[in-house]
């Protein structure tokens, strides 16, 4: 698909009604909440029915399951993602009409029109950093309005803000994940930029990783091409290559004297403005030392996995921080962060197996969070990790698929789903068998299986007490977690009904 280029953004009150078409999305519910929290009037429909729709029509959101042309009603405008195929009947009515058709991101762009735009991009790690820093924004009494591919939780509380990615707040930041898939972060105006990492994908439409870092540098460099606006502080990350690539074009730019935003870089590097140090993992939780340039140093408690989250929670501190929050109350709220949906998202426990689910799915996020489990594993010493992994697109397995093997490497046991082709039409000879039989031999035992509907009895057979049972994947391999849940259950009551009944001793 071609990548989206930068055009005029409206204002969002002169866009009402307004049709969102896959509302339901990850992307797309939480644009869809911040203007039906503004008091505009929204519609939108999705081929299924999920929790997002449900808690949409909850506030008001006239929703649909299915796609049909009299969906659109009296919309003046529709909103749509790259996803979208032209054959779509909404958007071929909209067509039909001369009604006016826009892409997330310009329908996003318009409400953070007079905000203070904070926008978190990055190949991994987008959607855990954005909701860290709402979340820390809105701890610390900021109330920013966010957009985020996953809800949050109220601090303190445990109760969701809403249970979609967006909230409308009353501070002056609007934070947003800014997806650099196809181009559209370049739509956002932004004044604070974070780059957790720059590592290329989404080859279909950048043709080229040049072009693909390319992308991050007019990001974080160019001003906006209709509001003329500059990002003007750049946290990024100080240990991922292509961001230290990208840190050095901008160095070499201010050289040259071109205007660059501020940089402020964090990481394991002890050349790093905010350094990680100290680092300690227990279960699905770490405790570590963040070390700052301008504020010293101090312990970070986190209670969601990984090494990974250490980052994202450094690239979080370092904004929230630079916005002259004390470094100590950032410290203190990270602590109470709980994560965001489908990310490490436990689903239930059943038979003493735990079923976590993952959106990852690129190579370098499956590795990750499959390191993340085994961590927790090998916490505990017992038990297994059982990887279900379903690869997303034709087009990325295709260029991924050796990398996907390799990722799946620190599983105990790993099972490969068929792709999920979204999207895309299939490509001959691009299967999940490819990334099953690419796992490397003496490593994790694989089992490829193409059938959809056999997954959840097929992982229930392998895992056993004391396992930790994760799914990866941004397809429907999320439907999958809680019918392995159900099957557990399942057999457990039937293994319990087969035991014999002991007789007392007459």
């Amino acid at each position: 698909m071609p990548l989206i280029e930068p055009t005029e953004i409206p204002d969002p009150d002169e866009l009402g009604p307004v049709h969102f078409i896959a509302i339901g999305g990850s992307g797309m519910n939480g644009v869809a909440t911040v203007f039906a929290q503004r008091g505009i009037e929204v519609s939108g429909s999705d081929r299924s029915d999920s929790d997002y729709l449900k808690s949409l029509a909850a506030i008001g959101v006239r929703t649909h399951v299915g796609h049909a042309a009299e969906q659109l009603g009296d919309a003046r405008s529709v909103v749509a993602s790259s996803a979208i195929r032209e054959t779509n009947p909404e958007l071929a009515e909209a067509r039909r009409r001369g009604v006016p058709v826009l892409h997330r991101s310009v329908a996003l762009a318009s409400l953070m029109k007079g905000k203070r735009g904070i926008a978190v991009a990055g190949t991994h790690g987008k959607t855990t950093t954005t909701g860290m820093i709402a979340y820390l924004l809105t701890a610390l009494g900021a109330d920013p309005s966010y957009v985020i591919g996953g809800a949050l939780y109220h601090p303190g509380e445990g109760a969701k803000i809403g249970k979609t990615g967006g909230h409308l707040g009353g501070g002056d930041a609007f934070v947003v994940e800014a997806d650099e898939s196809d181009g559209s972060f370049l739509q956002y105006p932004t004044e604070i930029a974070v780059i957790t990492n720059v590592d290329p994908d989404h080859l279909v439409n950048w043709g080229t990783p040049e072009n693909y870092r390319a992308g991050f540098l007019r990001f974080a460099s160019q001003p906006h091409p209709s509001l003329g606006t500059r990002v003007k502080l750049l946290v990024i990350s100080a240990d991922d290559p292509g961001a230290v690539q990208l840190t050095d074009q901008l160095r070499a730019l201010a050289t040259d004297g071109e205007p660059v935003p501020e940089i402020v870089t964090f990481g394991r590097s002890p050349g790093a403005d905010i350094v990680i140090g100290d680092e300690s993992y227990a279960g699905l939780g770490s405790t570590f030392t963040l070390t700052d340039a301008v504020s010293g140093s101090g312990r970070v408690r986190l209670q969601v996995p990984g090494d990974y989250n250490v980052l994202n929670a450094a690239a979080a501190y370092a904004v929230a921080t630079r916005i002259d929050y004390p470094a100590a109350e950032v410290r203190a709220a990270l602590a109470g962060f709980p994560g965001t949906y489908r990310r490490f998202q436990l689903v239930g426990t059943q038979a003493g197996v735990r079923v976590f689910d993952d959106y990852a799915h690129h190579p370098t996020e499956v590795a990750n969070t499959v390191r993340a489990a085994r961590a927790a594993i090998d916490e505990s010493g017992t038990g297994r990790v059982v990887a279900v992994m379903q690869p997303h697109l034709y087009s990325r397995t295709r260029d991924f698929w050796r990398e996907f093997g390799e990722a799946l490497r620190p599983a105990h046991e790993a099972v490969v789903m068929d792709v999920c082709g979204d999207r895309e039409d299939p490509i001959d000879g691009i299967t999940g068998r490819l990334v099953a039989d690419a796992v490397p031999a003496g490593t994790a035992h694989v089992t490829y299986e193409p059938d959809w509907d056999a997954t959840a009895a097929t992982v229930a057979a392998i895992a056993r007490p004391g396992d930790l049972v994760i799914t990866l994947g941004c397809g429907d391999v999320t439907k999958v977690a809680p019918l392995i849940v159900d099957e557990l259950g399942r057999t457990d009551r039937v293994a319990a009904a087969e035991q014999p009944v002991a007789r007392e001793a007459g």
